[in-house]
């Protein structure tokens, strides 16, 4: 019986849980969830100068906000230096490692000479057969890996297929500073085998870790996890994805109001697919995972289509749904609290019945926002400048004629308000849009909104009225 997946996502906390670290968490969820198995959280913080609290914190909140959860406690690296100096110390024993006592001078006069000779820069072995009597006096070494100098290490990779290193291209790394502290690729290699990972997914960038990773875990006699790299993500031009293109925090892609449902199914489809299926639910994405359907090609970001897709799950989202979304939403964004504390004072009825046609012309929580921004106007409501041209001589004229009518209503219902609106447009030899773009632009502010009629409802008899009082005179 094979054991259980056991995935992990392991972030460096220097900074926030960007896009392509969000699509690496998402990918070992998902094959996490598809094979019954556990994904492992790891913090690689052992870079104390870099790794900052709000950092971990802005990761977790990440994860949390997309909807990624993880099994069991979040595992520090840093807290495990007293095992990876464990291991180093193995490796000695084994006859794997030695210690290196050369000096930064030295170091950078082999790296003068390689450069001089336009060879590849790599530690030449100084001291990988040394004697141990040749070490000088007062002088702390480093720890450094005894690498196989012949043959080649094979990596088969689920996304890259095999990868075939020269071990002569592979030199001698240091696995402790002279300081004690572990390095990366030791540290990984301890920490995966420790807490049991069977699998490991994450950026090609790191393929050639994988490599020396792999050399260690033949070097302990432990057996090496399964590997995929996955392609990086790149900008739409093709060029490698920068903050123009959307290599931002998590937090900012909240902040420009993406549904976490759409930003999953987003990130699913950069560098994994599922024959020509686009839209796809969470669980539908868990149902069909595989690490067979990731590809080798760089995925490209495109922010368009993510606000695409944005907008169909917020109109195909239930109501209270993205109403749960705006309401968490709104402490994240300029105006948002305000928003909130109206929301909480007394307006939310009137948001809830406007909410499905805020919906319909919504492709973000932001535009969302914004077109529901007249709900909360005070009077006289402020007018852009689109507004302001429907409402000239004839506009305000038009406007004077439909309040009587408004005013005889016995029901203030959207389809009673429209018949009468219609018949009075009718009996005044006016077009439809020449009364309700004035109309529009007095009850909102701008020159597009949901549905009028239903403007009118929400806004209520009073308070529809008054607006266009102040803009027919």
């Amino acid at each position: 019986m094979s054991s259980p997946v056991i995935t992990r996502f392991a972030p460096s906390p220097t900074g926030f849980l960007h896009i392509g670290g969000a699509r690496t968490a998402l990918f070992n969820w998902a094959f996490a969830r598809h094979t019954g198995g556990k994904m492992l959280l790891r913090i690689e913080d052992t870079d104390r100068e870099r790794s900052t609290e709000a950092a971990i914190s802005a990761i977790l909140d990440g994860l949390k906000w997309l909807g990624l959860s993880w099994d069991g406690e979040a595992v520090s690296q840093f807290a495990r230096a007293d095992r990876h100096r464990e291991v180093a110390n193995d490796l000695l024993k084994r006859g794997r490692a030695y210690y290196c006592y050369c000096s930064p001078e030295e170091l950078e006069a082999m790296r003068a000479r390689a450069e001089a000779e336009k060879r590849p820069v790599r530690y030449d072995g100084t001291w990988r057969d040394r004697a141990a009597g040749d070490a000088p006096a007062g002088v702390k070494p480093v720890i450094r890996f005894k690498a196989p100098q012949e043959g080649e290490t094979v990596i088969n990779d689920h996304a890259q297929g095999r990868v075939v290193i020269p071990n002569k291209d592979l030199d001698d790394l240091i696995i402790l500073r002279s300081d004690g502290n572990p390095t990366y690729n030791l540290s990984v290699v301890v920490d995966d085998h420790d807490m049991g990972v069977t699998h490991i997914i994450r950026g090609v960038d790191h393929l050639t870790n994988a490599a020396r990773q792999t050399q260690i875990y033949l070097a302990m006699g432990w057996d090496v996890p399964d590997m995929t790299h996955v392609p990086l993500i790149h900008g739409p031009d093709g060029a490698k994805l920068s903050k123009r293109h959307g290599a931002l925090g998590v937090e900012a892609y909240r902040a420009m109001g993406y549904l976490p449902a759409a930003l999953r199914n987003y990130l699913a489809r950069l560098g994994w697919s599922h024959g020509d299926d686009e839209i796809f639910s969470t669980a539908q994405l868990v149902e069909w995972f595989g690490l067979e359907a990731i590809g080798k090609s760089p995925a490209r970001f495109d922010f368009a289509k993510l606000e695409n897709l944005n907008g169909h799950y917020i109109r195909a989202t239930p109501d209270e749904v993205v109403l749960k979304e705006f309401l968490a939403f709104l402490p994240h964004v300029a105006g948002g609290p305000e928003m909130l504390a109206a929301l909480e004072g007394g307006r939310m009825a009137a948001f809830t019945r406007a909410l499905p046609g805020l919906k319909e012309r919504a492709k973000t929580l932001v535009e969302l926002q914004t077109s529901a921004a007249f709900l909360f106007a005070s009077r006289p409501l402020p007018l852009d400048d689109k507004a302001k041209g429907l409402l000239n001589d004839e506009g305000r004229a038009a406007l004077r004629g439909v309040v009587p009518v408004l005013e005889g209503l016995a029901e203030w219902i959207a389809p009673a308000m429209e018949a009468a609106v219609k018949a009075h447009a009718e009996a005044a030899g006016l077009k439809l849009g020449k009364l309700a773009q004035p109309l529009r632009a007095a009850l909102t502010g701008s020159a597009t909104s949901p549905g009028i009629f239903d403007v009118l409802e929400v806004l209520g008899r009073e308070e529809a009225l008054a607006r266009i009082k102040d803009h027919s005179a």
